[in-house]
């Protein structure tokens, strides 16, 4: 038979993840470095997750327009079940050889747990390749497909084509 047990840390001490959210709530802690208004993302304490996360693809997306890809749909949501997570594309667009390409936008700020492109799981890239394959069912002509991430770690963006098989 388990007991329940409540740990605590002695007075005055505080754990880095609360220590982090403390400061960022209570002392308005402008954002990490690298993550400021100098390429549109979110500052401050009132910024999101979800505007850090669209500023992301925001950058990502003028990357990747600016390498002669055409944007076809933002933000492609599936929705889930009740035993299944939904599944959401960032980015679809088309390249100049007209292979549709679905793309995954991950940003971090450090290298702490191995960087951006290291966070899309294989369980990650599954709920992609299903939004894919909903999104590729309303097409009358299935044209090349492939699967990129675009990981933003601090002020690099690193672009990878072909990153994961729909496999």
């Amino acid at each position: 038979m388990g007991v329940a047990t409540t740990y605590s840390a002695p007075a005055g001490w505080c754990w880095p993840p609360a220590a982090a959210a403390a400061a960022w709530c209570n002392r308005g802690v402008e954002m990490v470095k690298g993550w400021g208004s100098d390429w549109g993302g979110a500052k401050g304490p009132g910024a999101t997750t979800k505007a850090v996360g669209d500023a992301a693809e925001d950058r990502a997306l003028a990357h990747l327009q600016q390498q002669g890809l055409r944007l076809v749909q933002r933000n492609y949501r599936l929705a889930g079940g009740p035993r299944q997570r939904g599944a959401e594309v960032d980015l679809i667009l088309r390249a100049p050889d007209g292979t549709l390409v679905f793309v995954e936008v991950r940003a971090r700020t450090g290298h702490g747990h191995g960087g951006a492109a290291v966070s899309v799981t294989g369980a990650k890239q599954r709920r992609i390749v299903r939004a894919a394959q909903h999104y590729l069912m309303g097409l009358a002509v299935l044209p090349p497909c492939r699967f990129d991430v675009v990981a933003i770690d601090g002020d690099q963006l690193q672009w990878l084509p072909g990153a994961f098989d729909a496999a």
